[in-house]
């Protein structure tokens, strides 16, 4: 069964973008939310995390913030 995955990010983030990259390059379906003008989703990480600090990467309820690409390879199985 695939994972719920979602990325809680702003447009302007450098790390934002490289989180979805690799998600992408690895054709890992997600979720993206706009937290600078979605304020819902703002809202949502912000409960979250108790941070607004992103890329917030949530799968199927587990919680990383920021860019941490072997925690990303453990969460979704792709650590050889």
């Amino acid at each position: 069964m695939p994972k719920q995955v979602k990325v809680y990010s702003t447009p302007t983030c450098p790390w934002c973008k490289k989180t979805k990259k690799f998600l992408e390059d690895n054709k890992i379906s997600f979720q993206d939310f706009d937290v600078a003008s979605d304020k819902t989703a703002r809202d949502e990480m912000m409960k979250k995390t108790g941070k607004l600090a992103v890329p917030v990467v949530d799968i199927d309820g587990e919680i990383v913030v920021g860019y941490d690409e072997n925690w990303l390879k453990q969460k979704l199985g792709l650590l050889k």
